[in-house]
């Protein structure tokens, strides 16, 4: 499917009129050969970033041979795993920028917090280095656009880690969804109700030693250390996350929203793109904690133009963060409601039933990841696009879940142009598509 392209000219230049390239580089792109090992560098070293780490090690055709975190507590134990698995010691930094400046890195990796996932990735591109990037793509959705302008550019590749793309038990699901079985789909509906706990309202304090909090914070606002605003508890904060929605719900809405398509495509219909209407309703009702985002939240896109005469469809996603329960035998997972049935998506198993009930098909799979991993790379080398490529999979999901935030922060509906990703008639929500001020130096690279 064709991309629609970004931002009006006049919008694009308003905003990114006060921003500087930290990087102009006209390095000729690093093309990996069929027999070349991947030099990785990693942005990140412990946390979902460690994990990355760990199976890109374990790749038999894969050199990690450069590491970067800002906490260097974590650096010995991280050079340490890497080379209990793969052998070799990389080099170990706290500013990723040593990684960006290394020609004979082929890739990056981006493990970080949200706030951290476009500047890197940005200069990554620019730099001729291809990317795995976790989700969702940035900290907002201007972010999520230059990423993607970058990416095409500089003709890199980039995978975003919703790795259900790649996992077979999600692949075998839509492959069944294909086939038609479920006859006229209209409505999906993905959710989140695993139990999450309060994180407290711990007094401020100082940066452990050890940590470049000033690195840490990059583009966010200067604020004083808190141990609730740091490791893994950042994304409930405005200035570093993007909730629960853009944390667990990415994958969900990205499921939801690739079976929706699926099915479409199987009953005639046009390929999803982007929803026209958006709303995000709910609040921060259950945890007396310094989270700022909802723990209780229900999103709804509709997609469609209601003066055609081709049928629209519906898409929602409901998050309750305080619930010891499952719903439909799943804690958190995507259901598909057709006119001859409906289908179950849950995280390592899916189930398809009959109006009276009957189960129709039925199968269970790994959801490790490492296998969307594999793709990035094998990508790498193919030069097509990989399974969760940024442009036509990674951004349009991660805008679902920045578009449903806003929607929420401004109180009202919200109609998206799907052409420009600008909210139509809305000044003040256009104004949370991008961060009020990025501190310096840490301005968004112009592309």
């Amino acid at each position: 499917m064709d991309r629609r392209r970004f931002l009006s000219s006049s919008a694009a230049s308003s905003i990114a009129a006060g921003s500087v390239a930290l990087y102009e580089r006209r390095l000729a792109a690093r093309s990996v050969g069929p027999n070349d090992r991947i030099r990785i560098g990693m942005v990140g070293t412990h946390g979902r970033a460690g994990a990355l780490m760990r199976v890109f090690a374990g790749q038999s055709d894969v050199d990690v041979v450069a590491l970067a975190d800002v906490d260097t507590r974590y650096h010995d134990a991280a050079v340490e795993a890497v080379k209990n698995i793969a052998g070799n010691t990389p080099r170990v930094y706290t500013d990723f920028r040593h990684i960006i400046d290394d020609n004979t890195i082929d890739a990056v990796v981006v493990g970080t917090p949200d706030h951290w996932h476009a500047i890197p990735t940005i200069m990554a591109c620019q730099a001729g280095k291809d990317v795995y990037v976790e989700k969702p793509d940035g900290h907002n959705i201007l972010e999520g656009q230059t990423m993607v302008r970058a990416m095409n550019k500089h003709k890199r590749i980039v995978q975003m880690g919703t790795q259900a793309r790649t996992s077979e038990h999600f692949r075998s699901a839509i492959d069944w969804i294909s086939e038609g079985h479920l006859g006229i789909v209209l409505v999906a509906k993905a959710w989140e109700s695993a139990k999450q706990g309060s994180i407290g309202k711990p007094a401020d304090s100082q940066p452990p030693a050890g940590v470049d909090y000033d690195l840490w914070l990059g583009p966010a606002p200067q604020r004083a250390f808190n141990p609730r605003r740091f490791h893994g508890h950042w994304r409930w904060f405005f200035d570093y996350g993007t909730g629960d929605l853009g944390n667990d719900g990415v994958h969900r809405i990205d499921i939801a929203r690739w079976a929706l398509d699926t099915a479409g495509l199987a009953q005639g219909m046009d390929p999803l793109y982007m929803p026209t209407r958006i709303s995000g309703l709910g609040g921060k009702w259950y945890f007396d904690d310094m989270q700022q985002w909802p723990d209780s939240l229900q999103a709804t896109y509709e997609y469609g133009d209601r003066d055609d005469e081709k049928p629209g469809r519906l898409l929602s996603y409901e998050m309750r963060l305080w619930t010891p329960y499952r719903y439909n035998e799943e804690t958190e997972g995507a259901i598909l409601y057709g006119d001859k049935g409906y289908i179950i998506i849950g995280n390592r198993r899916w189930r398809a039933f009959a109006p009276d009930g009957r189960v129709l098909a039925q199968a269970a799979g790994e959801n490790s990841g490492a296998s969307h991993m594999r793709n990035f790379l094998d990508c790498m080398r193919s030069r097509k696009r990989p399974n969760a490529d940024l442009e036509t999979v990674g951004h349009p999901s991660s805008i679902l879940c920045h578009a449903a935030n806003v929607s929420w922060r401004v109180g009202r509906q919200l109609t998206l142009d799907p052409d420009t990703e600008l909210f139509i008639d809305d000044e003040e929500a256009n104004a949370l598509r991008t961060r009020p001020e990025y501190r310096k130096p840490w301005e968004l690279p112009q592309v």
